[in-house]
Order: structure tokens, then sequence, then C-alpha cells
């Protein structure tokens, strides 16, 4: 406890100093012998399947001769609808709609990780990523984004993120 105590002193006084100097980083080293000893290990949102571990699930998914893609409204919807198909958490989304073409670019950002999507609705075609880590299972986003956008062409690939070397 002492040890932590000399720390918490050595953060209050850089913070003192930073009201008189710009913003800088102050490194804190923290041991183990810090920590909280809990009974719960801690949530672990790495995948492991198939003797492989990586961080999560990255879909490309291309939708090509799509209707509604300058639907702002429409894009939400399906963000919305995606996430809770998939068992993800939303955190939050944001979307932007371009003019003259009235593209639209957005983003939901989850507790697993993004969806996010571009645009083209001149071309008929989105590009959206679906990555997921933990339980969430992006895979099911797509027939969401089919039903929601009707393409006649779904062009989908899966790349795994941060594969562990054994």
């Amino acid at each position: 406890m002492a040890r932590l105590a000399k720390k918490a002193a050595a953060i209050n006084e850089a913070l003192a100093d930073s009201a008189q100097t710009p913003a800088r980083t102050v490194p804190v080293l923290v041991s183990s012998n810090d920590a909280v000893v809990s009974d719960e290990a801690p949530k672990d949102y790495w995948i492991c399947r198939d003797g492989v571990t990586y961080a999560g699930r990255h879909l490309t998914i291309d939708l090509w001769d799509a209707t509604g893609l300058d639907d702002e409204a429409r894009i939400q919807q399906a963000f919305h609808d995606a996430i809770k198909a998939a068992g993800a958490t939303l955190l939050h989304i944001h979307t932007h709609v371009f003019t003259p073409n009235g593209g639209v670019s957005g983003v939901a950002v989850l507790s697993e990780s993004h969806i996010s999507v571009h645009t083209w609705p001149e071309k008929g075609f989105a590009a959206f990523d679906v990555f997921m880590c933990g339980d969430a299972q992006p895979e099911l986003a797509v027939p969401v984004l089919k039903a929601a956008f009707k393409p006649k062409r779904v062009v989908v690939e899966e790349i795994k993120r941060g594969v562990v070397e054994a």
C-alpha cells in the first residue's frame, strides 16, 4: 500500500504541475502487488477456434446493384438490426451524407469493435466492414444487410485479425 500511496502522490504532483505547463503523459508503473485481488478472471474477448487464437473476425461485405444507399435513416436502422442479429453491443453510431451524390459513410462503434459503411448510390455499390471479437457473430449481419438493401450480388470475405502465432 505504501508504494501505491507514493504513486498517487506522484500523480497528484504531476497534475498540479500541469496547471502551469502544457499537457504531457505521466508514466506510472503499477506492479502486480498493487493489483486488486478478485476471484473472477478478467473477461478475455479473444477467439480460440480450431486450435487458432485471434482477436476477431473481420468481414468485408460488398453489395452490388443495391437500393437505398442514399438513405441515411435506412443505413442507421440496418446498423441497429445487424448489431442485434450478431449479438453485439452498440456504443455509438455516426453517419455523414455527402453531396451532391448522396453517398453515406458511417460507423457503428461496438464494445466488440465496429461496423462501417461507405456507399456510392450512383453505382449501386456499398462497402461494409463488420469486425467483431468475442462471442459476437459477424456473419449474422450479412442477411440483415441483404434484406435492407436488396443487392443483386453480394461478395463476402473474412479475415482473422490478430492471429497469435504458435
